[in-house]
């Protein structure tokens, strides 16, 4: 490599070309060998972490919760009932502002709502943390959800519309997982602040830890490019050409010029930038392939994700129910995160496999082979009811780290992947928003009657239940299937 000379532009001359078609473009050696990669700039870099920050939140907040009810219920004497709508407060709000907030994006610009739904997010996460009531406490946890809801899709939208097609998946699945690393540091800060404040108005403890990295990240967003495919999409061709540069500025510095196509102004008239775009007959295999497996998917993550705690603690012997001192219901509450946190480790592992198979193996079969793992990893939990003492622990956390290791490298990577790739860009915002939006209406289902369920009619016929929707997940998947593996975005919905 030392006899070689520095890479230089692959294209000498100025061409008007897609947005695309520069961010992939690989410089060449002066011998014209090709770059064996696209090098992704620091502004690219840049994108991706504070995106990756905005999973990393959510997770953290979804999963703390369920640390915290325990001792949320205790202060507000919350029943079933009330234990549903903590669950189901901030996965609602992940609805409406998916669906409502989320298509803003193709109306506005990536980099706006980028902004506007971490300063949301911030705001409601103070108003939590000081909540005098159990009704505003949920309304505080719903506001939550609309900030990490609209983040849904534009968080995925300023990763695939600004890095190459060929790292595409495991760029954007990488950023994905860390929700599945906030999951892990909800519940350990959970823990941390119950061994070290053990009383009750530790739950609030854990939400005001998140606002100050929030407030950084918040800073951050304002110092990125607005998306050129946005930008192009909308005839803005100047202020696209002047985005993607400041978008891929390196050293040495290619390409020195942009020039993008000019497209038609009339390509997607006025009716095709609404919400029923997504159902005509172009567009409506991309809308049921990205919205019915995900809203199966997350019946079961958020279900078992925020009730493991109290499964475990279930399991262990630990009744809270029974427990009237505030001691003993710390004491419960920390040992069941203890637990949590170990299953929530294969969350982990199973999106790094994601992220490594994505772009090799493909999302269609990544998926549909997730979806029968995680219906085996249910069925092993569903065996724990006939056991006792070491037998059964042992089935429940087999079968929930293999859950949520193929969780995670199939449905619920994917799934998310996909929605952010199957529609064309003038309604990828919405298509993507729209997908999130009726996932989660799977998740506050889950949330609001598992607890509800679970009492009335056990474990067992509950992860029944669970084990036949993750299959039909994976039918479903295959059904519809879109394959996007290595396909540029300017090719997709044309």
């Amino acid at each position: 490599m030392n006899d070689m000379h520095a890479p230089m532009p692959s294209t000498p001359t100025v061409e008007a070309r897609s947005v695309q078609d520069y961010i992939d473009e690989r410089p060449l050696w002066r011998d014209g060998t090709e770059v064996a990669v696209t090098p992704m700039t620091a502004m690219q870099w840049r994108i991706w972490g504070l995106a990756a920050a905005g999973k990393f939140f959510e997770g953290l907040v979804v999963f703390m919760t369920g640390v915290a009810m325990p001792l949320m219920a205790v202060e507000f004497s919350m029943g079933p009932f009330e234990h549903g709508l903590v669950g189901a407060a901030s996965l609602f709000g992940i609805l409406i502002g998916a669906l409502f907030l989320g298509g803003l994006a193709d109306h506005f610009g990536r980099k706006l709502m980028f902004i506007a739904e971490m300063a949301l997010f911030i705001l409601f996460l103070i108003l939590l943390s000081v909540a005098p009531t159990f009704y505003w406490m949920v309304f505080f946890l719903f506001g939550v959800g609309v900030a990490l809801g609209c983040d849904y899709p534009t968080a995925h939208l300023v990763i695939s519309e600004s890095i190459p097609s060929s790292a595409r998946g495991r760029l954007v699945l990488s950023a994905f997982g860390f929700q599945a690393v906030g999951a892990l540091v909800g519940t350990g800060v959970g823990y941390l602040i119950l061994t070290f404040a053990p009383e009750l108005a530790a739950w609030r403890f854990m939400y005001a830890t998140a606002i100050i990295p929030a407030v950084a990240v918040l800073v951050g967003r304002f110092f990125v490019t607005e998306s050129g495919h946005w930008l192009a999409a909308h005839g803005r061709m100047a202020e696209a050409e002047r985005e993607v540069h400041k978008l891929l500025k390196r050293s040495p510095n290619y390409p020195k010029e942009i020039k993008l196509k000019v497209r038609h102004p009339h390509a997607h008239p006025h009716h095709e930038r609404n919400m029923w775009a997504l159902f005509k007959a172009k567009n409506l295999r991309a809308t049921i392939l990205a919205s019915l497996p995900w809203f199966l998917q997350d019946l079961g993550t958020y279900g078992i994700g925020i009730f493991t705690p109290t499964i475990l603690a279930a399991a262990i012997g630990s009744h809270t129910s029974l427990h009237h001192d505030l001691t003993d219901i710390i004491a419960s509450d920390m040992l069941a995160a203890e637990g949590a946190a170990f299953i929530d480790l294969l969350l982990i592992v199973g999106i790094c496999a994601a992220v490594l198979l994505a772009d090799k193996v493909g999302r269609i079969p990544l998926q549909v082979f997730g979806f029968i793992g995680c219906a085996a990893g249910l069925l092993i939990a569903s065996f724990s009811v006939d056991y006792t003492g070491g037998a059964q622990i042992f089935l429940i956390y087999t079968g929930f780290m293999l859950f949520n290791f193929m969780t995670n490298i199939g449905p619920n990577a994917q799934t998310y992947l996909l929605a952010g790739e199957v529609f064309p860009t003038h309604i990828r915002g919405r298509g993507a928003g729209f997908a999130a939006a009726f996932a989660k209406i799977g998740a506050v289902l889950t949330a609001f009657l598992f607890p509800i369920v679970l009492l009335d009619v056990g474990t067992k016929p509950l992860l029944y239940i669970l084990v036949a929707t993750s299959l039909l997940g994976a039918w479903i998947t295959w059904q519809f299937r879109i394959e996007t593996t290595g396909v540029k975005l300017d090719d997709i919905g044309i």
